[in-house]
Protein backbone atom coordinates (compact mmCIF):
# COMPACT_ATOMS: atom_id res chain seq x y z
CA UNK A 1 0.00 0.00 0.00
CA UNK A 2 1.45 3.33 -0.89
CA UNK A 3 2.21 5.46 1.90
CA UNK A 4 -0.34 8.56 1.28
CA UNK A 5 -3.46 5.86 0.97
CA UNK A 6 -2.05 4.06 4.09
CA UNK A 7 -2.10 7.59 6.12
CA UNK A 8 -5.46 8.30 4.88
CA UNK A 9 -6.60 5.14 6.05
CA UNK A 10 -5.10 5.87 9.63
CA UNK A 11 -6.60 9.08 9.97
CA UNK A 12 -10.11 7.75 9.34
CA UNK A 13 -9.65 5.21 11.47
CA UNK A 14 -8.31 7.66 14.04
CA UNK A 15 -11.86 9.68 13.59
CA UNK A 16 -13.98 6.69 14.10
CA UNK A 17 -11.68 6.01 17.42
CA UNK A 18 -11.95 9.30 18.60
CA UNK A 19 -15.82 9.48 17.90
CA UNK A 20 -16.39 6.20 20.28
CA UNK A 21 -14.29 7.13 22.77
CA UNK A 22 -15.19 10.85 23.53
CA UNK A 23 -17.87 12.39 21.59
CA UNK A 24 -19.95 11.77 24.69
CA UNK A 25 -17.65 12.74 27.17
CA UNK A 26 -17.65 16.18 28.31
CA UNK A 27 -14.47 16.10 30.22
CA UNK A 28 -12.39 14.42 27.39
CA UNK A 29 -13.85 16.82 24.49
CA UNK A 30 -12.06 16.13 21.21
CA UNK A 31 -12.45 19.88 20.67
CA UNK A 32 -10.20 20.52 23.75
CA UNK A 33 -6.85 22.12 22.98
CA UNK A 34 -3.83 21.06 25.02
CA UNK A 35 -0.74 23.06 24.53
CA UNK A 36 3.03 22.40 25.35
CA UNK A 37 4.83 24.64 27.91
CA UNK A 38 3.72 28.30 27.04
CA UNK A 39 4.67 28.04 23.69
CA UNK A 40 1.27 27.45 22.54
CA UNK A 41 2.60 24.39 19.99
CA UNK A 42 -0.80 22.30 20.35
CA UNK A 43 -0.57 18.77 22.61
CA UNK A 44 -2.62 16.27 20.62
CA UNK A 45 -4.56 13.71 22.51
CA UNK A 46 -2.32 11.10 20.04
CA UNK A 47 -0.11 11.05 17.50
CA UNK A 48 -0.02 8.27 14.94
CA UNK A 49 1.80 8.01 11.55
CA UNK A 50 -1.02 10.53 9.63
CA UNK A 51 0.25 13.56 11.76
CA UNK A 52 4.19 13.15 10.18
CA UNK A 53 5.02 14.99 7.06
CA UNK A 54 8.70 13.23 7.04
CA UNK A 55 11.32 12.75 4.29
CA UNK A 56 13.09 10.61 6.74
CA UNK A 57 16.82 11.31 4.74
CA UNK A 58 15.64 15.00 4.15
CA UNK A 59 14.22 16.04 7.40
CA UNK A 60 15.79 13.83 9.34
CA UNK A 61 18.80 11.96 8.04
CA UNK A 62 21.21 9.60 10.16
CA UNK A 63 23.43 10.91 12.99
CA UNK A 64 26.29 12.98 12.07
CA UNK A 65 24.66 14.16 8.92
CA UNK A 66 22.60 16.97 7.09
CA UNK A 67 20.03 18.38 8.91
CA UNK A 68 21.50 16.77 12.10
CA UNK A 69 18.20 16.06 13.38
CA UNK A 70 19.49 12.98 15.59
CA UNK A 71 22.82 14.22 16.46
CA UNK A 72 25.49 15.65 15.33
CA UNK A 73 27.93 12.82 15.78
CA UNK A 74 27.46 9.79 13.85
CA UNK A 75 27.99 7.49 17.19
CA UNK A 76 27.06 9.51 19.95
CA UNK A 77 27.31 9.00 23.40
CA UNK A 78 28.37 5.07 22.53
CA UNK A 79 31.80 7.02 21.52
CA UNK A 80 31.99 9.68 23.59
CA UNK A 81 29.66 10.71 26.30
CA UNK A 82 28.81 14.32 27.18
CA UNK A 83 30.83 16.39 29.24
CA UNK A 84 30.11 16.65 33.00
CA UNK A 85 30.60 20.16 33.18
CA UNK A 86 29.14 21.21 36.51
CA UNK A 87 28.77 25.13 37.47
CA UNK A 88 30.76 26.53 40.05
CA UNK A 89 32.00 29.65 41.73
CA UNK A 90 31.67 31.35 45.19
CA UNK A 91 33.78 33.24 47.51
CA UNK A 92 37.57 33.89 46.47
CA UNK A 93 39.45 32.10 43.67
CA UNK A 94 41.05 29.66 46.72
CA UNK A 95 37.74 28.72 47.78
CA UNK A 96 36.43 27.87 44.31
CA UNK A 97 39.85 25.94 43.52
CA UNK A 98 38.97 23.57 46.26
CA UNK A 99 35.38 23.00 44.94
CA UNK A 100 36.93 22.31 41.63
CA UNK A 101 39.44 20.15 42.65
CA UNK A 102 36.79 17.99 44.67
CA UNK A 103 34.05 17.73 42.19
CA UNK A 104 37.27 16.19 39.20
CA UNK A 105 38.35 13.46 41.84
CA UNK A 106 34.18 12.74 42.06
CA UNK A 107 34.30 12.56 37.64
CA UNK A 108 33.67 15.39 36.92
CA UNK A 109 35.44 15.65 33.25
CA UNK A 110 34.78 19.46 32.83
CA UNK A 111 35.26 23.00 34.60
CA UNK A 112 32.28 25.56 34.77
CA UNK A 113 33.22 29.01 36.31
CA UNK A 114 30.45 31.25 37.69
CA UNK A 115 32.15 34.81 38.42
CA UNK A 116 30.55 37.24 40.80
CA UNK A 117 28.36 40.00 39.61
CA UNK A 118 31.26 42.54 40.43
CA UNK A 119 33.42 40.62 37.65
CA UNK A 120 30.67 39.98 35.54
CA UNK A 121 30.10 43.61 35.12
CA UNK A 122 34.04 44.94 34.90
CA UNK A 123 34.28 46.17 38.10
CA UNK A 124 37.46 45.69 41.13
CA UNK A 125 36.27 43.82 43.89
CA UNK A 126 37.28 47.60 46.00
CA UNK A 127 35.15 49.71 43.91
CA UNK A 128 32.62 51.69 46.32
CA UNK A 129 29.53 49.73 43.15
CA UNK A 130 30.89 46.44 44.61
CA UNK A 131 30.27 46.82 48.44
CA UNK A 132 28.04 43.75 49.37
CA UNK A 133 28.60 41.70 45.81
CA UNK A 134 32.01 40.48 46.42
CA UNK A 135 32.51 36.64 46.51
CA UNK A 136 28.32 36.04 46.34
CA UNK A 137 26.51 34.72 42.89
CA UNK A 138 30.25 33.53 41.66
CA UNK A 139 33.81 34.17 42.41
CA UNK A 140 36.03 37.42 42.36
CA UNK A 141 38.66 37.87 39.90
CA UNK A 142 40.30 40.62 40.04
CA UNK A 143 43.38 40.23 38.04
CA UNK A 144 45.63 37.68 36.96
CA UNK A 145 46.90 36.48 40.53
CA UNK A 146 43.08 34.98 41.20
CA UNK A 147 42.99 33.04 38.43
CA UNK A 148 46.44 31.88 39.25
CA UNK A 149 44.81 30.83 42.59
CA UNK A 150 41.22 29.89 40.76
CA UNK A 151 43.76 26.78 38.69
CA UNK A 152 46.16 26.08 40.94
CA UNK A 153 47.25 22.79 40.33
CA UNK A 154 44.81 21.63 37.36
CA UNK A 155 46.46 20.84 33.75
CA UNK A 156 44.60 23.11 31.89
CA UNK A 157 45.83 20.88 28.87
CA UNK A 158 43.80 18.15 30.16
CA UNK A 159 40.83 19.85 31.51
CA UNK A 160 38.24 21.87 29.16
CA UNK A 161 36.96 24.80 31.44
CA UNK A 162 33.96 26.74 30.69
CA UNK A 163 33.67 30.51 31.30
CA UNK A 164 29.97 31.92 32.09
CA UNK A 165 31.23 35.75 31.84
CA UNK A 166 29.87 37.99 28.68
CA UNK A 167 30.79 41.71 28.72
CA UNK A 168 34.02 41.19 29.85
CA UNK A 169 34.80 37.86 28.11
CA UNK A 170 37.73 38.41 25.86
CA UNK A 171 39.38 39.78 29.43
CA UNK A 172 38.68 36.76 30.97
CA UNK A 173 39.98 34.85 28.13
CA UNK A 174 43.17 36.70 27.86
CA UNK A 175 44.50 35.90 31.69
CA UNK A 176 42.87 32.34 31.30
CA UNK A 177 45.63 32.08 27.99
CA UNK A 178 48.35 33.83 30.38
CA UNK A 179 47.63 31.18 33.87
CA UNK A 180 48.05 28.47 30.93
CA UNK A 181 51.52 30.38 29.51
CA UNK A 182 53.09 29.94 33.36
CA UNK A 183 51.98 25.97 33.34
CA UNK A 184 54.35 26.17 30.38
CA UNK A 185 51.08 25.16 28.02
CA UNK A 186 50.77 26.55 24.40
CA UNK A 187 47.67 28.31 24.16
CA UNK A 188 47.18 25.72 21.15
CA UNK A 189 46.43 22.98 23.59
CA UNK A 190 43.38 24.48 25.38
CA UNK A 191 40.24 23.53 24.82
CA UNK A 192 36.81 25.30 26.44
CA UNK A 193 34.31 28.14 26.01
CA UNK A 194 33.93 31.72 27.07
CA UNK A 195 30.11 32.51 26.87
CA UNK A 196 31.05 36.08 25.27
CA UNK A 197 26.98 36.21 24.09
CA UNK A 198 26.36 39.85 24.84
CA UNK A 199 23.05 39.71 22.77
CA UNK A 200 21.02 38.27 24.73
CA UNK A 201 22.42 40.01 28.27
CA UNK A 202 20.40 43.04 26.62
CA UNK A 203 17.49 41.36 26.13
CA UNK A 204 17.45 38.90 29.30
CA UNK A 205 20.11 39.19 32.16
CA UNK A 206 21.42 42.94 32.33
CA UNK A 207 24.76 42.33 32.95
CA UNK A 208 26.26 44.27 30.12
CA UNK A 209 28.90 47.65 30.53
CA UNK A 210 29.45 49.34 26.39
CA UNK A 211 26.67 49.65 23.61
CA UNK A 212 26.44 47.07 21.24
CA UNK A 213 28.47 47.98 18.43
CA UNK A 214 32.21 48.32 20.76
CA UNK A 215 30.49 45.14 21.65
CA UNK A 216 30.12 43.15 18.73
CA UNK A 217 33.51 44.43 18.36
CA UNK A 218 34.72 42.85 20.92
CA UNK A 219 33.55 39.42 19.87
CA UNK A 220 34.59 39.46 16.64
CA UNK A 221 38.23 40.26 18.10
CA UNK A 222 38.05 37.01 19.52
CA UNK A 223 36.81 35.06 16.94
CA UNK A 224 39.84 36.16 14.78
CA UNK A 225 42.34 35.88 17.80
CA UNK A 226 41.26 32.47 18.34
CA UNK A 227 41.25 31.05 14.99
CA UNK A 228 44.91 31.66 14.77
CA UNK A 229 45.96 30.97 18.47
CA UNK A 230 43.15 28.76 19.91
CA UNK A 231 42.23 26.50 17.55
CA UNK A 232 40.08 24.23 19.97
CA UNK A 233 38.32 27.16 21.93
CA UNK A 234 34.89 27.62 21.42
CA UNK A 235 35.01 31.80 21.35
CA UNK A 236 31.19 32.11 21.97
CA UNK A 237 28.52 30.20 23.75
CA UNK A 238 25.17 31.43 22.11
CA UNK A 239 22.86 31.31 24.87
CA UNK A 240 18.83 30.81 25.69
CA UNK A 241 19.35 29.68 28.61
CA UNK A 242 18.93 33.10 30.20
CA UNK A 243 16.23 33.57 27.98
CA UNK A 244 14.56 30.74 29.09
CA UNK A 245 15.03 31.93 32.51
CA UNK A 246 13.97 35.16 31.64
CA UNK A 247 10.58 34.13 31.12
CA UNK A 248 10.39 32.77 27.18
CA UNK A 249 8.80 29.79 26.02
CA UNK A 250 10.90 26.92 24.34
CA UNK A 251 9.82 27.96 20.78
CA UNK A 252 11.57 32.09 22.11
CA UNK A 253 14.04 29.96 23.42
CA UNK A 254 15.40 28.53 20.63
CA UNK A 255 14.50 31.45 17.78
CA UNK A 256 15.94 34.42 20.06
CA UNK A 257 19.44 32.25 20.48
CA UNK A 258 19.37 31.56 16.67
CA UNK A 259 18.83 35.02 15.49
CA UNK A 260 21.63 36.37 17.75
CA UNK A 261 23.74 33.23 16.30
CA UNK A 262 23.06 35.25 12.61
CA UNK A 263 24.08 38.27 14.11
CA UNK A 264 27.18 37.29 15.48
CA UNK A 265 27.68 35.42 11.99
CA UNK A 266 26.98 38.00 10.09
CA UNK A 267 29.28 40.34 12.28
CA UNK A 268 32.27 38.08 11.51
CA UNK A 269 31.93 38.37 7.87
CA UNK A 270 31.65 42.06 7.67
CA UNK A 271 34.83 42.24 9.94
CA UNK A 272 36.80 39.93 7.07
CA UNK A 273 36.67 36.49 8.48
CA UNK A 274 35.39 33.67 6.04
CA UNK A 275 32.58 31.27 7.35
CA UNK A 276 34.32 28.18 7.78
CA UNK A 277 37.18 29.59 9.42
CA UNK A 278 35.20 30.75 12.45
CA UNK A 279 32.06 28.82 12.16
CA UNK A 280 33.18 24.91 13.50
CA UNK A 281 33.82 26.51 16.99
CA UNK A 282 30.53 28.39 17.38
CA UNK A 283 28.40 26.99 20.22
CA UNK A 284 25.03 27.61 22.02
CA UNK A 285 23.98 26.75 25.04
CA UNK A 286 19.93 25.80 26.05
CA UNK A 287 17.81 25.40 29.18
CA UNK A 288 16.53 22.01 30.28
CA UNK A 289 13.13 23.08 31.20
CA UNK A 290 10.34 20.58 32.61
CA UNK A 291 8.30 19.44 29.86
CA UNK A 292 10.03 16.40 29.18
CA UNK A 293 8.54 16.09 25.31
CA UNK A 294 8.93 19.31 24.33
CA UNK A 295 12.57 19.85 25.27
CA UNK A 296 13.17 16.74 23.69
CA UNK A 297 11.79 18.05 20.43
CA UNK A 298 13.33 21.59 21.46
CA UNK A 299 17.10 20.56 20.92
CA UNK A 300 16.26 18.17 17.78
CA UNK A 301 14.83 21.05 16.17
CA UNK A 302 17.18 23.77 16.84
CA UNK A 303 19.97 21.65 15.64
CA UNK A 304 18.02 21.17 12.32
CA UNK A 305 17.16 25.04 11.70
CA UNK A 306 20.79 25.99 12.31
CA UNK A 307 22.06 23.52 10.34
CA UNK A 308 20.00 25.40 7.55
CA UNK A 309 20.53 28.71 8.30
CA UNK A 310 24.58 27.95 8.00
CA UNK A 311 24.00 26.04 4.21
CA UNK A 312 21.44 28.39 2.88
CA UNK A 313 21.86 31.48 4.20
CA UNK A 314 25.88 31.28 4.87
CA UNK A 315 26.62 29.12 2.14
CA UNK A 316 29.25 27.31 4.87
CA UNK A 317 30.68 24.26 3.19
CA UNK A 318 32.86 22.52 5.77
CA UNK A 319 30.59 20.28 7.38
CA UNK A 320 31.06 21.04 11.25
CA UNK A 321 30.10 24.78 10.00
CA UNK A 322 26.82 23.16 10.13
CA UNK A 323 26.75 21.19 13.16
CA UNK A 324 25.17 22.65 16.39
CA UNK A 325 27.09 21.80 19.17
CA UNK A 326 25.68 22.72 22.39
CA UNK A 327 25.60 22.55 26.37
CA UNK A 328 22.94 22.34 28.26
CA UNK A 329 21.98 23.40 32.02
CA UNK A 330 18.62 22.26 33.99
CA UNK A 331 16.59 24.92 34.67
CA UNK A 332 17.14 27.14 37.48
CA UNK A 333 14.21 28.98 37.26
CA UNK A 334 12.29 25.49 37.86
CA UNK A 335 13.57 24.92 41.56
CA UNK A 336 11.77 25.87 44.26
CA UNK A 337 12.29 26.80 47.93
CA UNK A 338 9.30 25.20 49.32
CA UNK A 339 9.99 21.14 49.52
CA UNK A 340 13.31 21.52 47.82
CA UNK A 341 14.09 17.84 47.77
CA UNK A 342 11.31 17.45 45.10
CA UNK A 343 13.61 19.56 42.83
CA UNK A 344 15.72 16.36 42.75
CA UNK A 345 13.49 14.95 40.83
CA UNK A 346 13.08 17.97 38.59
CA UNK A 347 16.90 18.20 37.60
CA UNK A 348 16.89 14.38 37.03
CA UNK A 349 14.03 14.65 34.58
CA UNK A 350 15.23 17.76 33.37
CA UNK A 351 18.47 16.38 32.87
CA UNK A 352 17.63 12.97 30.91
CA UNK A 353 15.76 15.36 28.27
CA UNK A 354 19.04 17.21 27.40
CA UNK A 355 20.81 13.88 27.03
CA UNK A 356 17.60 12.26 24.74
CA UNK A 357 17.95 15.25 22.76
CA UNK A 358 21.91 15.08 22.44
CA UNK A 359 23.59 17.41 24.05
CA UNK A 360 27.69 17.50 23.91
CA UNK A 361 27.45 19.00 27.67
CA UNK A 362 25.46 19.17 30.68
CA UNK A 363 25.16 21.12 34.07
CA UNK A 364 22.69 19.56 36.83
CA UNK A 365 21.45 22.23 39.39
CA UNK A 366 21.55 21.31 42.68
CA UNK A 367 17.81 21.02 45.16
CA UNK A 368 19.08 23.29 47.07
CA UNK A 369 19.66 26.17 44.91
CA UNK A 370 16.26 27.93 45.18
CA UNK A 371 17.57 28.92 49.17
CA UNK A 372 21.36 29.49 48.21
CA UNK A 373 24.46 28.31 46.72
CA UNK A 374 25.05 24.66 46.29
CA UNK A 375 26.46 22.83 49.47
CA UNK A 376 29.46 20.30 48.70
CA UNK A 377 26.77 17.96 49.77
CA UNK A 378 24.55 19.08 46.95
CA UNK A 379 27.03 19.36 44.51
CA UNK A 380 27.89 15.94 44.64
CA UNK A 381 24.33 14.76 44.38
CA UNK A 382 23.61 16.91 41.15
CA UNK A 383 26.88 14.95 39.16
CA UNK A 384 25.60 11.79 40.52
CA UNK A 385 22.40 12.56 38.61
CA UNK A 386 24.75 12.65 35.79
CA UNK A 387 26.41 9.57 36.12
CA UNK A 388 23.58 7.52 36.63
CA UNK A 389 22.13 8.55 33.67
CA UNK A 390 25.31 7.79 31.61
CA UNK A 391 25.90 4.51 33.05
CA UNK A 392 23.08 3.20 34.38
CA UNK A 393 19.66 4.02 32.46
CA UNK A 394 20.82 2.60 29.27
CA UNK A 395 19.53 5.70 27.10
CA UNK A 396 23.19 6.07 25.75
CA UNK A 397 23.22 2.71 24.18
CA UNK A 398 21.65 3.63 20.97
CA UNK A 399 21.90 6.72 19.07
CA UNK A 400 18.98 9.20 19.39
CA UNK A 401 16.35 6.56 21.06
CA UNK A 402 13.13 8.71 20.23
CA UNK A 403 13.50 9.48 16.63
CA UNK A 404 11.06 7.85 14.98
CA UNK A 405 8.47 8.60 18.00
CA UNK A 406 5.06 10.37 16.45
CA UNK A 407 5.02 12.23 18.90
CA UNK A 408 8.80 13.75 19.28
CA UNK A 409 9.02 14.20 15.68
CA UNK A 410 5.48 16.30 15.01
CA UNK A 411 6.91 18.40 18.21
CA UNK A 412 10.40 18.79 16.25
CA UNK A 413 8.28 19.72 13.28
CA UNK A 414 5.90 22.58 14.84
CA UNK A 415 8.69 23.79 17.32
CA UNK A 416 11.22 24.26 13.86
CA UNK A 417 7.89 25.75 11.84
CA UNK A 418 7.38 28.25 14.76
CA UNK A 419 11.06 29.09 15.27
CA UNK A 420 11.19 29.82 11.33
CA UNK A 421 8.33 32.31 11.89
CA UNK A 422 9.97 34.11 14.74
CA UNK A 423 13.22 34.67 12.22
CA UNK A 424 11.37 35.83 9.47
CA UNK A 425 9.97 38.93 12.28
CA UNK A 426 13.49 39.60 13.30
CA UNK A 427 14.60 39.70 9.70
CA UNK A 428 11.88 42.07 9.16
CA UNK A 429 12.68 44.32 11.97
CA UNK A 430 16.36 45.00 10.70
CA UNK A 431 18.17 42.09 12.49
CA UNK A 432 18.25 40.78 16.25
CA UNK A 433 20.38 43.44 17.20
CA UNK A 434 17.96 46.13 15.52
CA UNK A 435 15.24 44.15 17.07
CA UNK A 436 16.53 44.41 20.59
CA UNK A 437 16.74 48.30 20.39
CA UNK A 438 13.27 48.20 19.41
CA UNK A 439 12.23 46.29 22.66
CA UNK A 440 10.72 43.09 20.29
CA UNK A 441 12.55 40.35 22.09
CA UNK A 442 11.71 41.98 25.83
CA UNK A 443 8.41 42.43 25.17
CA UNK A 444 7.80 38.73 23.91
CA UNK A 445 9.83 37.34 27.10
CA UNK A 446 7.80 39.76 29.15
CA UNK A 447 4.40 38.60 27.80
CA UNK A 448 5.30 34.77 28.19
CA UNK A 449 6.38 35.22 31.49
CA UNK A 450 3.30 37.13 32.58
CA UNK A 451 0.91 34.15 31.15
CA UNK A 452 3.16 31.29 32.75
CA UNK A 453 2.80 33.15 36.14
CA UNK A 454 -1.06 33.65 35.97
CA UNK A 455 -1.02 30.14 34.60
CA UNK A 456 0.71 28.76 38.17
CA UNK A 457 -1.93 31.05 39.97
CA UNK A 458 -4.95 30.23 38.43
CA UNK A 459 -3.51 26.51 39.04
CA UNK A 460 -3.85 25.97 35.33
CA UNK A 461 -0.66 24.88 35.83
CA UNK A 462 0.37 22.53 38.62
CA UNK A 463 3.73 22.89 40.51
CA UNK A 464 4.16 20.18 43.17
CA UNK A 465 4.96 21.98 46.35
CA UNK A 466 3.53 25.85 45.05
CA UNK A 467 -0.20 25.85 44.15
CA UNK A 468 -0.57 22.03 44.70
CA UNK A 469 0.47 19.48 47.69
CA UNK A 470 1.28 22.02 49.99
CA UNK A 471 2.83 21.38 53.41
CA UNK A 472 4.67 23.23 56.93
CA UNK A 473 8.09 22.22 56.89
CA UNK A 474 11.17 23.64 58.56
CA UNK A 475 14.15 25.37 56.80
CA UNK A 476 16.71 22.73 55.31
CA UNK A 477 19.45 22.70 57.31
CA UNK A 478 23.14 22.67 56.33
CA UNK A 479 23.10 25.53 53.50
CA UNK A 480 26.07 27.01 51.98
CA UNK A 481 27.09 30.51 53.47
CA UNK A 482 29.45 32.63 52.28
CA UNK A 483 31.40 34.40 54.81
CA UNK A 484 31.25 38.25 55.25
CA UNK A 485 34.87 38.24 55.52
CA UNK A 486 35.39 37.31 52.15
CA UNK A 487 34.63 40.80 50.28
CA UNK A 488 37.29 42.21 53.02
CA UNK A 489 40.04 39.45 52.33
CA UNK A 490 39.47 40.14 48.48
CA UNK A 491 40.15 43.67 48.65
CA UNK A 492 43.34 42.90 51.20
CA UNK A 493 44.45 40.39 48.25
CA UNK A 494 44.15 42.91 45.81
CA UNK A 495 45.64 45.85 47.28
CA UNK A 496 48.95 42.96 47.92
CA UNK A 497 49.20 42.93 43.69
CA UNK A 498 48.70 46.66 43.83
CA UNK A 499 52.13 47.11 45.60
CA UNK A 500 54.17 43.97 44.13
CA UNK A 501 53.78 44.58 40.09
CA UNK A 502 55.20 47.66 38.05
CA UNK A 503 52.98 50.64 38.15
CA UNK A 504 54.66 51.89 35.09
CA UNK A 505 54.37 49.24 33.12
CA UNK A 506 50.83 49.10 33.98
CA UNK A 507 50.23 52.31 33.12
CA UNK A 508 52.08 52.06 29.89
CA UNK A 509 50.08 49.07 28.91
CA UNK A 510 46.62 50.63 29.36
CA UNK A 511 47.99 54.19 27.54
CA UNK A 512 48.72 51.18 24.40
CA UNK A 513 45.19 49.66 25.37
CA UNK A 514 43.50 53.22 24.78
CA UNK A 515 45.04 54.14 21.61
CA UNK A 516 44.29 50.48 20.40
CA UNK A 517 40.44 50.82 21.09
CA UNK A 518 40.36 53.73 19.56
CA UNK A 519 41.61 52.35 16.37
CA UNK A 520 40.48 49.15 14.59
CA UNK A 521 43.38 47.39 15.86
CA UNK A 522 42.60 43.97 17.44
CA UNK A 523 42.15 44.30 21.02
CA UNK A 524 43.00 40.87 22.07
CA UNK A 525 46.95 41.74 22.03
CA UNK A 526 46.49 44.69 23.95
CA UNK A 527 44.36 42.45 26.78
CA UNK A 528 47.18 39.86 26.94
CA UNK A 529 49.43 42.56 27.44
CA UNK A 530 47.92 44.38 30.36
CA UNK A 531 47.20 40.65 32.06
CA UNK A 532 50.69 39.96 32.47
CA UNK A 533 51.60 43.26 34.11
CA UNK A 534 48.63 42.44 36.44
CA UNK A 535 46.35 44.95 35.18
CA UNK A 536 42.82 44.76 36.77
CA UNK A 537 40.04 44.01 35.24
CA UNK A 538 38.54 47.01 36.64
CA UNK A 539 40.95 48.99 35.03
CA UNK A 540 41.11 47.55 31.70
CA UNK A 541 37.23 48.13 31.46
CA UNK A 542 37.65 51.92 32.63
CA UNK A 543 39.91 52.57 29.76
CA UNK A 544 37.32 50.57 27.71
CA UNK A 545 34.15 52.44 29.33
CA UNK A 546 36.13 55.54 28.32
CA UNK A 547 35.93 54.84 24.71
CA UNK A 548 33.47 53.32 24.00
CA UNK A 549 30.87 54.84 26.42
CA UNK A 550 28.61 52.69 28.53
CA UNK A 551 24.90 51.63 27.51
CA UNK A 552 22.17 52.38 29.16
CA UNK A 553 18.89 50.32 27.95
CA UNK A 554 15.44 52.07 27.22
CA UNK A 555 13.24 49.32 28.86
CA UNK A 556 9.56 51.11 27.69
CA UNK A 557 7.89 49.07 24.84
Amino acid sequence: MEKSKEFEKIAQQKVLWESKNFRNNPSKSADERWESDGSEVELLRLYSPDNLKLDYLRDLNFPGEFPYTRGVQPDMYRGRLWTMRQYAGYGTAQETNSRFQYLLKQGQTGLSVAFDLVTQIGYNSDDPLAQGEVGKVGVAIDSLADIESLFKDIPLDKVSTSMTINAPAAILLAMYIVVAEKQGIASTKLSGTIQNDILKEYMARGTYIFPPKPSMRLITDTFKYCAEHLPNWNTISISGYHIREAGSNAIQEVAFTLADGIAYVEAALNAGLEIDQFAPRLSFFFNAHSNFLEEIAKFRAARRVWAKIMKNRFKADNPKSLMMRFHTQTAGCTLTAQQPEVNIMRVAFQALSAVLGGTQSLHTNAWDEALALPSQESALLALRTQQTIAYETGVTETVDPLGGSYCVEKLTEDIEKAVWGYLEKIDELGGAVRAIELGFQQKEIQTSAYRYQMEIENQKRIIVGINKFEIKQDPPQGLLKVNPKVEQEQKQRLAAVYRKRNQAEVENSLIRLEKAAKSTENLMPFFLDCVRNYTTLGEICDVLRQVFGEYRQDNTF
